[in-house]
Protein backbone atom coordinates (compact mmCIF):
# COMPACT_ATOMS: atom_id res chain seq x y z
CA UNK A 1 0.00 0.00 0.00
CA UNK A 2 1.57 3.40 -1.05
CA UNK A 3 2.02 6.91 1.00
CA UNK A 4 -1.58 8.97 0.41
CA UNK A 5 -1.03 11.91 -1.54
CA UNK A 6 -1.45 14.71 0.66
CA UNK A 7 -2.65 18.38 0.72
CA UNK A 8 -0.16 20.73 2.18
CA UNK A 9 -1.30 20.77 5.64
CA UNK A 10 -0.52 21.39 8.93
CA UNK A 11 0.55 23.04 12.00
CA UNK A 12 2.48 25.28 14.38
CA UNK A 13 2.29 28.45 16.96
CA UNK A 14 2.82 31.97 16.54
CA UNK A 15 3.11 35.40 19.16
CA UNK A 16 0.91 38.12 19.37
CA UNK A 17 -1.62 39.18 16.92
CA UNK A 18 0.50 39.74 13.92
CA UNK A 19 -0.74 39.19 10.61
CA UNK A 20 -0.49 36.06 9.54
CA UNK A 21 -1.77 36.52 5.87
CA UNK A 22 -0.46 40.18 4.28
CA UNK A 23 -1.82 40.67 0.83
CA UNK A 24 -0.78 44.22 -0.96
CA UNK A 25 -1.71 45.12 -4.48
CA UNK A 26 -2.25 42.17 -5.86
CA UNK A 27 -2.84 41.53 -9.50
CA UNK A 28 -3.60 38.22 -11.84
CA UNK A 29 -3.79 38.12 -15.62
CA UNK A 30 -5.07 35.51 -17.45
CA UNK A 31 -4.27 36.92 -21.11
CA UNK A 32 -6.09 40.07 -21.71
CA UNK A 33 -8.44 39.64 -18.40
CA UNK A 34 -7.55 40.94 -14.91
CA UNK A 35 -8.98 38.19 -12.76
CA UNK A 36 -7.08 40.44 -9.61
CA UNK A 37 -7.48 44.16 -9.80
CA UNK A 38 -5.27 45.59 -6.97
CA UNK A 39 -6.44 43.36 -3.70
CA UNK A 40 -5.28 43.80 -0.39
CA UNK A 41 -5.79 42.76 3.25
CA UNK A 42 -4.47 41.42 5.89
CA UNK A 43 -5.23 38.44 8.34
CA UNK A 44 -4.56 38.44 11.93
CA UNK A 45 -3.65 35.66 14.27
CA UNK A 46 -6.84 33.92 15.18
CA UNK A 47 -9.20 35.26 13.39
CA UNK A 48 -11.53 33.84 11.34
CA UNK A 49 -11.78 35.56 7.83
CA UNK A 50 -14.91 34.91 5.37
CA UNK A 51 -13.84 35.06 1.57
CA UNK A 52 -17.15 35.55 0.00
CA UNK A 53 -18.05 36.36 -3.88
CA UNK A 54 -19.94 35.15 -7.09
CA UNK A 55 -18.24 32.44 -9.06
CA UNK A 56 -15.64 34.32 -11.21
CA UNK A 57 -15.23 36.68 -8.83
CA UNK A 58 -11.62 35.55 -8.20
CA UNK A 59 -11.59 33.63 -4.87
CA UNK A 60 -9.83 30.62 -6.22
CA UNK A 61 -6.96 32.45 -8.05
CA UNK A 62 -6.46 34.36 -4.99
CA UNK A 63 -6.40 31.25 -2.61
CA UNK A 64 -3.89 29.46 -4.87
CA UNK A 65 -1.55 32.50 -5.03
CA UNK A 66 -1.82 31.95 -1.42
CA UNK A 67 -1.48 28.42 -0.78
CA UNK A 68 1.69 28.78 -3.33
CA UNK A 69 0.21 26.93 -6.09
CA UNK A 70 0.48 30.21 -8.10
CA UNK A 71 2.12 33.40 -8.81
CA UNK A 72 0.62 36.30 -9.47
CA UNK A 73 1.17 38.73 -12.43
CA UNK A 74 2.07 41.29 -9.56
CA UNK A 75 2.04 41.99 -5.89
CA UNK A 76 2.99 41.54 -2.07
CA UNK A 77 1.85 38.78 -0.78
CA UNK A 78 3.13 37.09 2.65
CA UNK A 79 1.55 33.99 4.44
CA UNK A 80 3.53 33.11 7.57
CA UNK A 81 6.44 35.49 6.82
CA UNK A 82 6.92 34.18 4.27
CA UNK A 83 6.45 34.41 0.03
CA UNK A 84 4.32 30.85 -0.77
CA UNK A 85 6.12 30.25 -3.82
CA UNK A 86 9.53 29.79 -2.21
CA UNK A 87 7.36 28.12 1.20
CA UNK A 88 9.84 25.10 2.11
CA UNK A 89 8.80 21.96 4.10
CA UNK A 90 8.51 23.32 7.52
CA UNK A 91 6.73 26.21 6.14
CA UNK A 92 4.33 23.78 4.58
CA UNK A 93 3.27 22.43 7.82
CA UNK A 94 2.04 25.15 9.20
CA UNK A 95 -0.44 25.44 6.64
CA UNK A 96 -3.85 23.57 6.49
CA UNK A 97 -5.85 22.93 3.64
CA UNK A 98 -9.78 21.43 3.72
CA UNK A 99 -10.79 20.76 0.04
CA UNK A 100 -13.67 20.46 -1.23
CA UNK A 101 -12.79 16.98 -2.15
CA UNK A 102 -9.63 14.98 -2.01
CA UNK A 103 -8.49 11.61 -3.86
CA UNK A 104 -9.88 8.84 -1.74
CA UNK A 105 -7.95 6.35 -0.39
CA UNK A 106 -10.65 3.88 0.10
CA UNK A 107 -8.71 0.90 0.93
CA UNK A 108 -6.91 2.94 3.96
CA UNK A 109 -8.44 2.50 7.70
CA UNK A 110 -9.61 5.91 9.22
CA UNK A 111 -6.99 5.58 11.77
CA UNK A 112 -4.21 4.51 9.92
CA UNK A 113 -4.84 6.89 7.19
CA UNK A 114 -4.59 9.60 9.78
CA UNK A 115 -1.51 8.10 11.50
CA UNK A 116 0.05 7.94 8.05
CA UNK A 117 -0.98 11.95 7.68
CA UNK A 118 0.51 13.09 11.11
CA UNK A 119 3.88 11.17 10.58
CA UNK A 120 4.47 13.65 8.13
CA UNK A 121 4.14 16.46 10.68
CA UNK A 122 6.24 14.70 13.64
CA UNK A 123 9.85 16.19 12.34
CA UNK A 124 8.90 19.27 13.06
CA UNK A 125 7.93 18.69 16.86
CA UNK A 126 9.72 21.73 18.74
CA UNK A 127 10.32 24.15 16.31
CA UNK A 128 9.29 27.75 17.03
CA UNK A 129 7.17 25.70 19.57
CA UNK A 130 5.10 23.44 17.28
CA UNK A 131 3.70 21.12 19.98
CA UNK A 132 3.74 18.64 16.82
CA UNK A 133 0.47 17.04 15.40
CA UNK A 134 -2.59 15.72 16.94
CA UNK A 135 -2.75 12.45 18.05
CA UNK A 136 -4.80 10.05 16.37
CA UNK A 137 -7.94 9.55 19.33
CA UNK A 138 -7.61 13.45 19.70
CA UNK A 139 -8.44 13.87 16.60
CA UNK A 140 -11.43 11.24 15.73
CA UNK A 141 -12.97 12.56 18.65
CA UNK A 142 -12.80 16.23 17.10
CA UNK A 143 -14.48 15.57 14.03
CA UNK A 144 -16.78 12.75 15.35
CA UNK A 145 -15.24 9.29 13.72
CA UNK A 146 -13.81 8.10 17.35
CA UNK A 147 -16.02 4.65 16.26
CA UNK A 148 -14.26 4.49 12.75
CA UNK A 149 -10.85 4.34 13.34
CA UNK A 150 -10.83 0.52 11.91
CA UNK A 151 -13.26 2.10 9.39
CA UNK A 152 -12.02 1.28 5.90
CA UNK A 153 -12.54 4.77 4.26
CA UNK A 154 -14.38 3.53 1.19
CA UNK A 155 -17.14 2.46 3.68
CA UNK A 156 -17.61 5.52 5.08
CA UNK A 157 -21.31 7.33 3.85
CA UNK A 158 -20.78 11.12 2.81
CA UNK A 159 -20.92 12.89 5.61
CA UNK A 160 -18.44 10.82 7.18
CA UNK A 161 -15.99 11.37 4.42
CA UNK A 162 -16.40 14.83 5.18
CA UNK A 163 -15.57 14.68 8.45
CA UNK A 164 -12.43 12.32 7.88
CA UNK A 165 -11.57 15.60 4.92
CA UNK A 166 -11.46 18.34 7.70
CA UNK A 167 -9.40 15.66 10.61
CA UNK A 168 -7.05 15.47 6.98
CA UNK A 169 -6.68 19.18 6.76
CA UNK A 170 -6.16 20.11 11.17
CA UNK A 171 -4.44 16.78 12.00
CA UNK A 172 -1.10 18.84 12.10
CA UNK A 173 -2.15 21.70 14.21
CA UNK A 174 -2.05 24.04 11.08
CA UNK A 175 -1.29 27.81 12.30
CA UNK A 176 -3.23 29.09 9.20
CA UNK A 177 -6.03 26.50 7.81
CA UNK A 178 -8.23 27.13 4.74
CA UNK A 179 -11.13 26.20 4.57
CA UNK A 180 -13.50 25.10 1.21
CA UNK A 181 -17.01 24.74 1.60
CA UNK A 182 -16.14 22.33 4.28
CA UNK A 183 -19.28 21.05 5.80
CA UNK A 184 -20.75 19.79 2.53
CA UNK A 185 -22.59 16.44 2.89
CA UNK A 186 -23.04 17.64 6.72
CA UNK A 187 -26.16 17.06 8.67
CA UNK A 188 -27.27 19.86 11.61
CA UNK A 189 -25.86 17.86 14.26
CA UNK A 190 -22.50 17.42 12.45
CA UNK A 191 -22.48 21.00 10.88
CA UNK A 192 -23.16 22.47 14.64
CA UNK A 193 -20.03 20.23 15.96
CA UNK A 194 -17.82 21.68 13.12
CA UNK A 195 -18.40 24.99 13.97
CA UNK A 196 -17.63 24.26 17.78
CA UNK A 197 -14.96 22.59 16.37
CA UNK A 198 -13.65 26.22 14.15
CA UNK A 199 -14.48 28.36 17.45
CA UNK A 200 -12.43 26.13 19.39
CA UNK A 201 -9.46 26.37 16.76
CA UNK A 202 -9.35 29.87 17.00
CA UNK A 203 -10.47 31.28 20.02
CA UNK A 204 -8.05 28.16 22.24
CA UNK A 205 -5.40 27.95 19.54
CA UNK A 206 -5.12 31.16 17.99
CA UNK A 207 -5.45 29.45 14.63
CA UNK A 208 -6.05 31.48 11.70
CA UNK A 209 -9.17 30.45 9.23
CA UNK A 210 -9.79 31.62 6.17
CA UNK A 211 -13.17 30.00 5.01
CA UNK A 212 -14.87 30.27 1.50
CA UNK A 213 -18.60 29.19 1.71
CA UNK A 214 -21.96 29.94 -0.89
CA UNK A 215 -23.43 28.95 2.71
CA UNK A 216 -23.80 32.76 3.84
CA UNK A 217 -25.47 31.44 7.17
CA UNK A 218 -22.58 29.40 8.10
CA UNK A 219 -19.90 32.23 6.85
CA UNK A 220 -22.04 34.92 9.27
CA UNK A 221 -22.11 32.33 11.99
CA UNK A 222 -18.47 31.65 11.89
CA UNK A 223 -16.62 34.75 10.40
CA UNK A 224 -14.74 37.57 12.62
CA UNK A 225 -14.47 39.22 9.40
CA UNK A 226 -15.94 38.81 6.26
CA UNK A 227 -14.58 39.83 2.65
CA UNK A 228 -16.39 40.36 -0.35
CA UNK A 229 -14.83 40.20 -3.68
CA UNK A 230 -16.36 40.97 -7.09
CA UNK A 231 -14.87 41.55 -10.87
CA UNK A 232 -11.85 40.84 -8.70
CA UNK A 233 -11.87 43.72 -6.59
CA UNK A 234 -13.21 43.96 -2.70
CA UNK A 235 -16.28 45.19 -2.24
CA UNK A 236 -16.51 45.14 1.13
CA UNK A 237 -14.04 44.41 4.03
CA UNK A 238 -16.15 43.97 7.82
CA UNK A 239 -17.91 42.11 10.06
CA UNK A 240 -21.27 41.07 8.91
CA UNK A 241 -22.71 43.67 11.16
CA UNK A 242 -20.76 46.49 9.91
CA UNK A 243 -21.95 45.39 6.59
CA UNK A 244 -25.04 44.75 7.23
CA UNK A 245 -25.70 48.64 8.57
CA UNK A 246 -23.41 50.02 5.85
CA UNK A 247 -26.56 48.50 3.09
CA UNK A 248 -29.39 48.51 5.18
CA UNK A 249 -28.65 51.54 7.78
CA UNK A 250 -30.78 50.54 10.00
CA UNK A 251 -32.38 47.73 12.38
CA UNK A 252 -36.36 47.31 12.41
CA UNK A 253 -37.81 47.92 15.49
CA UNK A 254 -41.43 46.25 15.93
CA UNK A 255 -43.48 46.26 18.79
CA UNK A 256 -47.40 46.47 20.54
CA UNK A 257 -48.37 48.89 23.18
CA UNK A 258 -51.71 49.54 23.94
CA UNK A 259 -52.87 47.12 21.34
CA UNK A 260 -51.26 49.37 18.84
CA UNK A 261 -48.49 47.86 16.76
CA UNK A 262 -45.44 50.24 16.34
CA UNK A 263 -43.02 50.24 13.70
CA UNK A 264 -39.11 51.92 13.93
CA UNK A 265 -36.05 52.10 12.02
CA UNK A 266 -32.97 53.30 13.96
CA UNK A 267 -29.06 52.99 13.61
CA UNK A 268 -29.01 51.26 17.19
CA UNK A 269 -31.33 48.80 17.72
CA UNK A 270 -30.36 47.95 21.23
CA UNK A 271 -29.88 51.06 22.17
CA UNK A 272 -33.55 51.83 21.10
CA UNK A 273 -34.86 48.27 22.51
CA UNK A 274 -33.31 49.42 26.09
CA UNK A 275 -34.73 52.68 25.89
CA UNK A 276 -38.43 51.47 24.90
CA UNK A 277 -38.35 49.51 28.01
CA UNK A 278 -36.64 51.77 30.23
CA UNK A 279 -39.95 54.11 29.38
CA UNK A 280 -42.45 51.82 28.92
CA UNK A 281 -41.12 48.56 30.86
CA UNK A 282 -44.35 45.49 30.81
CA UNK A 283 -46.44 47.68 28.47
CA UNK A 284 -44.22 46.60 25.66
CA UNK A 285 -44.89 42.89 23.96
CA UNK A 286 -44.57 41.14 20.64
CA UNK A 287 -41.40 42.84 20.37
CA UNK A 288 -38.79 41.76 17.34
CA UNK A 289 -36.07 43.19 16.55
CA UNK A 290 -34.76 42.54 12.73
CA UNK A 291 -31.24 43.36 11.33
CA UNK A 292 -30.28 42.60 7.63
CA UNK A 293 -28.72 39.03 7.37
CA UNK A 294 -25.86 38.51 5.61
CA UNK A 295 -27.18 37.52 2.65
CA UNK A 296 -29.48 40.47 2.34
CA UNK A 297 -25.69 42.15 2.76
CA UNK A 298 -24.50 39.98 -0.05
CA UNK A 299 -26.74 40.17 -2.90
CA UNK A 300 -27.16 44.22 -2.30
CA UNK A 301 -23.28 45.05 -2.65
CA UNK A 302 -22.49 42.19 -5.14
CA UNK A 303 -26.00 43.55 -7.44
CA UNK A 304 -24.46 47.47 -6.93
CA UNK A 305 -20.73 46.26 -7.82
CA UNK A 306 -21.94 44.62 -10.95
CA UNK A 307 -24.13 47.79 -11.50
CA UNK A 308 -21.42 49.60 -10.98
CA UNK A 309 -22.71 51.73 -8.18
CA UNK A 310 -21.17 52.85 -4.83
CA UNK A 311 -23.05 52.04 -2.03
CA UNK A 312 -24.62 55.62 0.03
CA UNK A 313 -24.05 55.88 3.22
CA UNK A 314 -27.22 55.03 5.21
CA UNK A 315 -29.49 57.71 6.21
CA UNK A 316 -29.69 59.08 9.97
CA UNK A 317 -32.86 57.72 11.77
CA UNK A 318 -35.95 57.60 10.18
CA UNK A 319 -39.91 56.16 10.52
CA UNK A 320 -41.71 54.06 8.16
CA UNK A 321 -45.48 53.34 8.79
CA UNK A 322 -45.96 54.72 12.09
CA UNK A 323 -42.97 56.09 13.88
CA UNK A 324 -42.58 55.19 17.59
CA UNK A 325 -40.05 56.94 19.70
CA UNK A 326 -39.56 57.18 23.40
CA UNK A 327 -41.04 59.99 24.70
Amino acid sequence: MGEPEMAFDSGGTGGGGEAVVDVRDLWMRYGEKDVLRGVSFEIRRGEVLGLLGPNGAGKTTTIEIMEGFRQPSSGHVRVLGEDPLHGGDAWRARVGVVLQSWRDHSRWRVGALLEQFASYYRPYTGRDGYPGPYEVAELLARVGLSDKAGTKVGALSGGQRRRLDVAVGIVGRPRLLFLDEPTTGFDPKARSDFHDLVHALSDLEDTTVLLTTHDLAEAEKLADRILILDGGTIVADGSAEQLARQVAGEDEVRWTRDGVREVHLTADGTRFTRELFERYGAEITELEVRRASLEDTYLRMVARSEAGLEEPAPDQERARERTGEPA
